[in-house]
């Protein structure tokens, strides 16, 4: 063993006098200089040298970024106008499938069809604001923002529609911000924004912390500890102020 460890030793000593002889100590400056460059290259935007590392936000698609109550609604009313369904202002529990359950075996069953149809997740409507707001967050210095957002269990045309649909109203550039999960707790990140009042997984507590952005089925959801309510993305929403104080506690760490 120490006949090994002492042939190692040699190999790496000879290693450092050939890297001394190749390379000047200007051109090891610039070798160190393009391999930390190539490094961080993909990352696009960087924290300013000397400053705390970006705000990461993790936006949630359905219910926060694209309307999934009112598409389901509209789509379920028109195919079954003669069945009873649930209207938004009596939306409660984030599985809308389960009120509709209760209303019937075959109601429940005819609800969840709905949103494994195809097109249904490529012709969801943009929450108001919504738009806006993501490309106003990609553009703030110091902030990293990705779509974190999970497949419905039949993928068959969830997933590529999700993709169609950032496509379609953000651009092919938002391509590489999606982040596909069933599990959100361990996607690392600073705040994650997302209608689902109870998000558990494999992480225990994760990384992020919660802004319940307020939908139908959560508005007398009791905030739970860390949690933070966020009322949509109108120009009267405090998403800024939410942004704003995350990164200074950042940069207090």
């Amino acid at each position: 063993m120490q006949n090994i460890h002492q042939t190692a030793c040699r190999k790496l000593v000879k290693h450092f006098k050939l890297y001394n002889e190749l390379f000047n100590p200007q051109q090891r400056r610039l070798l160190r200089e393009t391999t930390v460059q190539r490094r961080t290259s993909f990352s696009g935007k960087m924290a300013p040298r000397n400053s705390s590392r970006n705000l990461r936000v993790l936006l949630d698609m359905d219910g926060v970024l694209a309307d999934f109550e009112g598409q389901f609604l509209k789509r379920f009313r028109e195919k079954y106008p003669h069945d009873p369904f649930v209207p938004l202002d009596e939306r409660s529990g984030f599985y809308v499938t389960k009120q509709y359950y209760a209303l019937g075996q075959d109601i429940g069953t005819k609800a969840f069809g709905i949103y494994e149809e195809k097109g249904f997740f490529l012709d969801l409507q943009p929450i108001d604001g919504a738009i806006e707001a993501a490309r106003e967050m990609a553009e703030m210095e110091g902030v990293d923002v990705y779509i974190c957002t999970s497949p419905i269990k039949k993928y068959t045309h969830c997933v590529v529609e999700k993709y169609q649909w950032l496509d379609k109203h953000l651009g092919k550039e938002w391509m590489e911000r999606m982040i596909l999960t069933r599990d959100k707790t361990v996607i690392n990140g600073d705040l994650l924004i997302d209608d689902k009042p109870n998000i558990t997984g494999g992480m225990n507590p994760p990384k992020w912390q919660h802004v319940l952005f307020t939908s139908y089925h959560n508005r007398d959801v009791v905030l739970q500890d860390g949690q933070i309510r966020l009322d949509g993305w109108l120009p009267h929403s405090r998403w800024r102020d939410i942004l704003e104080q995350k990164r200074q506690e950042i940069s207090e760490q």
